[in-house]
């Protein structure tokens, strides 16, 4: 498929520093408002989704204690001790994400090429996924909450799509404008929305105690046991209350490990487990709630605050997967699995703090037509499942090689626990798939064809430079510069600077430049971008020079898949190696390639035509290097895949 093996190793996170205590609870703060905001939304149409009428589960005592069990051990299970204890162990120098364990699993069995390659595709396919989470979740968590307005008036149900669409679309409007001015609030809103939560599911637990039952694992063991097959298809549900549990580990980068087990365990478990108890003892003593069983845990009179507050707490939920997905396609470009797209920094303070406009449009539209397609939360339910549980999965296999190649714990106890979390993950997938009709289709389709555009891109690539390579000749660089010195070309002033992939090889533009102007500048640099599979590189070790012959220097400038990329900043780095670049007389010469795809080599037909039409429309290079347009000459050339 073309993937590149990550070369960038990750390490337990046993020595990692820890903030200092007023620190940490800043960070547990900041924490609540950008990690928790997905799975801290879910009790707003999980309970209501089990006992949909077209799950066929019927509302009495024995089953609504039964699912709550199983909601309250599935997230102790698989949030608390799978993700909250295991998996936030593995970091990538600091960073979390499918991508960054991606690189941890790939770098442990680096020996070992078959499998490796194995890997990379499943955990592209585990981003791919994420996509299909992005357009599900800023959909079904702002509806369920506007839903509310119905319970509080049925007169008002007529807009309730109409008030959805107008708040997404503000939303996305807005993230031009970055959210470093309302993410100070965020933290201090869902202190609020957890602390309403757990207030309102403990009157009702007082109402009816018997719910507590529930928290006996037995409970939803017998009702598994019982049901059977409805108990199957009710784990399709079940599973909503689970959303937003990758965000745990993708977002320790921004907060670390420590700060997001205190606010797991401190504040939003209790609360969640206290709101779904609450919604089952009310649906133990009026049935009838089923119909939005959150909603009606308030009284009539705090409907309305309650609605507000709820589509708040969903617009940051949307948030923090909206700017997640703009981080994993900045991640997925200097990966080499997306094309150059515009990358706007919103933030001159955070790197993090990013917008990228290609992405957020196509979000818009896809989650516009996944609200009018769907129409209702419940809907949506059926689609949301497949995306969150296919993540889920990859993350556990991914997982194993980190624990077992990388941290080399015993082989029987890797096994034991994969075996323990695969068998739980691939259950609650295996329930979803049986929604693929009801709307399961919709993410899984964004996250193949997401998949086919990122293995299309990484082997296209792949291939544009090894036909780079076969132009430039088996001559290497420095003997072709020497001997093009001896016959003394015509040289001119300033600093040209050929940007070239492959080190060794000499640039198509150096090749065209000689033959259509027939000069040399009197010092000539060829800078090669090294993307590496780490989320940081140092700045010192950022940049460095080799000297190749007569005033020729080879640069290499190497950027992690989390760095702003600014080549004119990073060469001012070359001061320290004697070289100065003065920007009026330093000009940048880029090949531009047009593919012409070609029966018989390469990919399939319709890949190579997809890679051409994605190379074609590729987003303007010199822009995302951050080059001077004034100074930079590009100088196109044909490809034949």
């Amino acid at each position: 498929m073309g993937l590149h093996a990550p070369a960038a190793t990750g390490a337990e996170n046993v020595g990692e520093p820890q903030p200092h205590r007023p620190a940490m609870f800043g960070l547990a703060l900041a924490a609540l408002g950008v990690v928790y905001g997905d799975i801290g939304t879910s009790p707003l149409y999980t309970l209501q989704t089990v006992f949909d009428s077209s799950n066929g589960l019927k509302l009495d005592a024995g089953n609504v204690i039964g699912i709550v069990s199983l909601i309250f051990w599935s997230l102790m299970v698989v949030v608390s001790l799978k993700y909250v204890t295991l998996i936030l162990r593995a970091n990538n120098h600091g960073e979390g994400g499918i991508m960054a364990l991606l690189a941890l699993a790939a770098s442990s069995v680096a020996n070992r090429p078959r499998l490796r390659h194995v890997l990379l595709g499943v955990g592209v396919m585990g981003a791919a996924l994420f996509y299909g989470d992005g357009v599900i979740t800023p959909a079904i968590s702002v509806l369920s909450a506007v839903e509310g307005l119905q319970v509080a008036t049925p007169l008002l149900k007529p807009y309730v799509i109409p008030v959805t669409l107008a708040a997404l679309i503000t939303l996305f409007m807005m993230q031009k404008h970055g959210t470093s001015g309302i993410g100070a609030v965020f933290g201090p809103i869902m202190v609020v929305w957890f602390i309403v939560l757990a207030g309102a599911g403990l009157i009702k637990i007082m109402d009816a105690p018997h719910i507590l039952v529930a928290l006996n694992p037995l409970a939803g063991l017998a009702f598994c046991l019982h049901h059977r097959w409805f108990a199957f298809v009710a784990l399709g549900a079940v599973v909503l209350s689970l959303t937003g549990a990758e965000a745990l580990y993708a977002d320790m980068g921004h907060f670390g490990a420590r700060p997001i087990r205190l606010t797991w365990f401190g504040l939003v478990f209790p609360a969640l487990a206290l709101n779904y108890l609450g919604q089952g003892a009310l649906l133990l003593a009026d049935p009838s709630a089923v119909q939005n069983p959150f909603y009606r845990l308030f009284p009539q009179w705090s409907l309305f605050p309650m609605v507000a507050l709820s589509t708040i707490a969903t617009v940051i939920a949307s948030q923090a997967v909206i700017s997640g997905t703009y981080s994993m396609t900045k991640q997925a470009m200097q990966l080499g699995f997306l094309p150059r797209m515009n990358v706007v920094y919103t933030s001159a303070k955070e790197i993090g703090q990013i917008y990228v406009p290609g992405i957020n449009w196509t979000l818009l539209v896809a989650v516009v037509a996944a609200v009018i397609g769907f129409g209702s939360s419940t809907a949506l339910g059926s689609a949301y499942g497949i995306a969150v549980t296919g993540t889920m999965l990859i993350t556990t296999v991914l997982t194993f090689f980190v624990v077992r190649y990388a941290w080399h714990y015993n082989w029987l106890l890797c096994v034991g626990a994969t075996v323990f979390f695969f068998v739980i993950d691939a259950t609650f997938f295996s329930a979803n798939l049986l929604k693929i009709a009801q709307g399961g289709w919709f993410p899984l389709a964004i996250g193949l064809i997401m998949f086919a555009v990122m293995t299309t891109w990484g082997r296209g690539w792949e291939m544009m430079l090894g036909e780079a390579k076969i132009r430039a000749g088996t001559t290497p660089l420095k003997p072709f510069l020497e001997s093009l010195l001896a016959r003394s070309p015509v040289r001119v002033g300033g600093t040209a600077i050929f940007l070239s992939p492959d080190p060794n090889g000499v640039p198509h533009a150096l090749l065209n430049n000689l033959m259509h102007n027939q000069v040399l500048h009197r010092r000539v640099v060829f800078l090669t971008v090294a993307n590496k599979e780490v989320p940081w590189v140092r700045e010192r070790e950022r940049v460095s020079v080799q000297s190749l012959c007569r005033d020729c220097y080879h640069v290499t400038i190497a950027y992690g898949f989390k760095d702003e990329i600014n080549l004119p900043r990073a060469l001012e780095a070359c001061k320290s190696y004697g070289l100065v670049f003065e920007p009026s007389e330093t000009s940048y010469f880029l090949s531009r390639a047009t593919v012409v795809p070609t029966r018989g080599k390469g990919m399939a037909m319709w890949r190579e035509r997809l890679f051409a039409v994605m190379l074609h429309n590729v987003g303007n290079v010199a822009a995302y290097l951050k080059l001077p347009t004034n100074r930079v000459v590009e100088l196109g050339s044909r490809v034949e895949l």
